[in-house]
């Protein structure tokens, strides 16, 4: 069976963290340590990047565009992935959703540069590219969402602060749901804009919420601005269609009006229920005048370390379901 050498670079974080959990059970992989004492060498760092043949990049963006530059010129066997913002809107990268297309698959096989997308835009995505694609939704809507996360999503400062019991006790509004992002202009705004095909970057509200992992995102679509008239039944329709042989990617059964998704026998909504797996969950809600898409993955998993080994897999020419089962 063979082997292939892999580099974390920025272990210490949630996501290499993540990514090395996953590493440790494939098959195929052989992980490279770097030792504590020097993993802010930057010669060593070096060294590490261009001996292995995958290299995960879980850094501030930054620190990932100089860990790129540390690549030799004369090295073509290392093939990297970004956790980043940095590279996930340049051209000379390819953006790592599969199950986008055929070619986007294609793509991410043939990569030597992928960048692993973001957990809200691929939340965002995944139910709006093929509506966009197909023409049913006209890339100048006015597109708006908001999507709920837990506080792992926030960086090890956020993290620090839900689980520190003083400042939970000391600020009792850690206990609500906290909009953030006020600007209007989220980090992973330009790479929904350009994946989706959108003409206008869309309106998004990102919430952090006093659980630890776990995330949806909610796009509202006013039919009578849609060129034809569209039920949420003709929208299921054609993202069951679409997404029919993924098997990360799952449309759920549709129910207009219900979603019993808790097994506690109400209709609430859940964002943790694709908690520790690579699955996304597509669902359509809504009537003949408003249609609600809705999605959730895990934040971590499909949104950040099952995505990066997913990728992995497939520019290695794997099985993509490896070390994600």
């Amino acid at each position: 069976m063979q082997k292939y050498t892999v580099y974390v670079d920025g272990q210490s974080g949630t996501t290499g963290l993540k990514i090395n959990e996953r590493l440790i059970n494939h098959p195929n992989v052989e992980i490279l340590k770097i030792a504590e004492d020097k993993r802010k060498e930057l010669a060593e760092r070096k060294k590490m990047i261009n001996s292995a043949d995958i290299v995960f990049l879980c850094l501030p963006d930054a620190a990932a565009i100089e860990a790129v530059s540390l690549v030799e010129p004369t090295n073509t066997h290392t093939k990297i992935l970004d956790a980043s913002t940095a590279h996930r809107t340049n051209p000379e990268w390819t953006y790592g959703i599969p199950e986008l297309s055929k070619e986007a698959r294609s793509k991410i096989a043939n990569s030597s540069r992928t960048a692993v997308p973001g957990c809200y835009a691929s939340s965002f995505i995944l139910p709006l590219y093929p509506l966009v694609e197909s023409g049913i939704i006209p890339k100048d809507y006015p597109i708006s969402s908001y999507g709920l996360s837990g506080y792992s999503g926030a960086g090890k400062t956020a993290i620090a602060d839900y689980t520190d019991p003083e400042i939970a006790t000391n600020h009792p509004t850690y206990l609500a749901p906290r909009p953030y992002a006020l600007g209007l202009s989220h980090k992973h705004l330009p790479e929904m804009q350009k994946t989706v095909g959108l003409n206008y970057a869309p309106i998004f509200s990102p919430i952090i919420n006093n659980y630890y992992k776990g995330l949806a995102v909610a796009t509202t679509i006013h039919t009578r601005l849609l060129p034809k008239k569209y039920t949420p039944k003709d929208f299921h329709e054609l993202l069951s269609n679409y997404y029919q042989d993924e098997y990360f990617v799952k449309v759920m059964p549709f129910n207009p009006t219900e979603c019993d998704t808790n097994n506690l026998g109400d209709s609430f909504f859940t964002p943790i229920a694709c908690n520790d797996t690579n699955f996304a969950e597509i669902f359509v809600f809504g009537n003949d005048e408003q249609i609600l898409l809705l999605t959730r993955l895990d934040n971590l998993g499909k949104g950040a370390s099952g995505a990066a080994i997913q990728n992995m897999n497939i520019m290695l020419g794997l099985d993509e379901k490896l070390a994600l089962e």
